[in-house]
């Protein structure tokens, strides 16, 4: 993790494009968000990072990377990935089963959005919180396990995605 002289926090982590790593991602989301003193919004911002990681994941293109921003006033979760589609929002069925990932992120984030990479090779989407600054207190940048490495079975060896 890092932080500016600004109290601008920062960490970022490339994740394997693996679904089986999901979950741990979502942990050390979680213990950072509790390290910057934001557990206020961890439930909400694990479930946003959850989203929008299973999307790219399923639906995007490695390499994949997840950034977490926490300024005086904000927090924002940025998920890139180099595949093609851009992800929006589905009108759908009561009873469908998949399909709400940017009904979630809309329904627990302050605002979201999509940002096509500079190359154009892939998107950024993101999602951001407001708060007060007095419950953005910097603290000391403290270090984070490494990112989760992909486990090596069949079904998530190179060329079978």
């Amino acid at each position: 993790m890092a932080e500016t002289p600004h109290g601008l926090r920062t960490v970022c982590w490339d994740v394997p494009h693996d679904p089986a790593v999901l979950s741990k991602v979502r942990g050390m989301v979680h213990e950072a968000l509790t390290i910057w003193n934001l557990t206020g919004i961890a439930d909400d911002v694990v479930l946003t990072v959850g989203e929008l990681l299973g999307n790219a994941v399923t639906h995007g293109a490695p390499p994949v990377r997840l950034s977490l921003w926490a300024g005086t006033g904000e927090f924002c979760v940025r998920v890139t990935d180099h595949g093609p589609g851009r992800p929006r929002q589905l009108d759908l069925a009561a009873d469908a089963v998949h399909g709400r990932g940017l009904a979630i992120v809309a329904a627990l984030a302050d605002d979201y959005g999509v940002t096509p990479t500079p190359d154009g090779t892939g998107k950024t989407v993101w999602a951001r919180w407001r708060f007060p600054s007095q419950n953005a207190t910097p603290t000391a940048a403290i270090a984070l396990p490494p990112p989760p490495q992909a486990e090596s079975t069949p079904e998530s060896s190179p060329g079978r995605h």
